[in-house]
């Protein structure tokens, strides 16, 4: 079965929210992408006060200085397209109260006719807990879970009745209802989050950080679903974060997913190739272009390159 092929829309700093969300969408879903995602970063500390990703004294990327809203961004793919999936990869659990957010994922869902699959994490980024302020850092895989909760309750059969540590819902009537079941996506990145992602959700998204850590990241949460007897499939979605060139990177200092689309495509390959079973890759590709016009070039080139490389 052929692989899945998704794209990130431009959420960044060099592009026009107004117009280019629309044409870039539209251009992926005439190539042949499969579906369209988007990420969530809300603020971009100055000075730094946590590395990235909590590494200490590690700089945040530039290009997260200026991040479109994810929602808005995947309402405007919506309008525009008629067959590709509207993906979140991720929408962070503690920027979110999660009774308004599992109702406008219910109607974007309802929008979109069915479109909508929903990537949760707990993030990383104390500072933008801090801004939301729904709850502690501390406490963020708690939120998540309740949000996971509340999702189903608001999701389901009317009426609707919750009562968590941070929602309360009343019995009610809560519509629009999504069009049908809208996947759930999750990282699994420790001991906790594997058994949330083994327990409660449609599909495992890592990021791809190298073919030997993938195949153990693979083993440990396939050997836990076995563990604790999950019956039903767990989906494959691998987010791939590239930073293309127009001219290959030589040399063995290359990064892993930076160069020609060539190169991309090798390194996508190569992890395709160790991995039974993914579904779908999620190529992001929008940090370096210059602008919408070479992004949707460059995703055109990426995507008859993986399918000719058997893909």
């Amino acid at each position: 079965m052929t692989i899945k092929l998704g794209l990130g829309l431009p959420q960044m700093k060099q592009y026009d929210l107004a117009r280019d969300v629309t044409a870039v969408a539209k251009a992926a879903e005439a190539v042949g992408y499969d579906s369209l995602w988007v990420f969530e970063v809300i603020m971009f500390p100055t000075p730094m006060t946590q590395g990235f990703h909590g590494v200490p004294g590690l700089p945040w990327p530039e290009y997260f200085r200026s991040c479109a809203d994810p929602l808005v961004t995947l309402s405007l793919a919506a309008a525009v397209t008629e067959r590709a999936r509207l993906g979140t990869s991720v929408l962070v659990a503690p920027l979110h109260q999660p009774f308004p957010l599992a109702r406008a994922l219910a109607s974007l869902d309802a929008a979109s006719g069915g479109r909508l699959t929903a990537g949760f994490g707990t993030g990383w980024s104390t500072d933008q807990t801090q801004a939301a302020a729904v709850t502690p850092f501390e406490r963020r895989g708690e939120l998540l879970d309740e949000l996971l909760d509340v999702c189903a309750a608001v999701w389901g059969p009317d009426p609707v009745s919750y009562r968590g540590r941070f929602t309360t819902i009343a019995p009610s009537e809560v519509g629009p209802k999504p069009a049908g079941p809208i996947p759930i996506l999750l990282p699994g990145l420790g001991p906790r989050s594997k058994r949330r992602l083994v327990d409660r959700a449609d599909a495992w998204m890592p990021v791809a950080g190298g073919v030997d850590k993938l195949v153990q990241e693979h083993k440990a949460i396939f050997d836990l679903a076995a563990e604790r007897g999950r019956e039903r499939p767990l989906g494959i979605t691998v987010r791939v974060t590239a930073e293309w060139t127009r001219e290959p990177i030589g040399g063995p200092d290359r990064q892993l997913f930076h160069g020609s689309v060539a190169q991309i495509t090798e390194d996508i390959a190569a992890h395709a190739e160790a991995v039974e079973g993914i579904d779908e890759f999620v190529v992001e590709l929008q940090i370096t272009p210059r602008d919408a016009a070479e992004l949707i070039d460059v995703a055109a080139e990426t995507h008859a390159s993986l399918r000719a490389a058997g893909i």
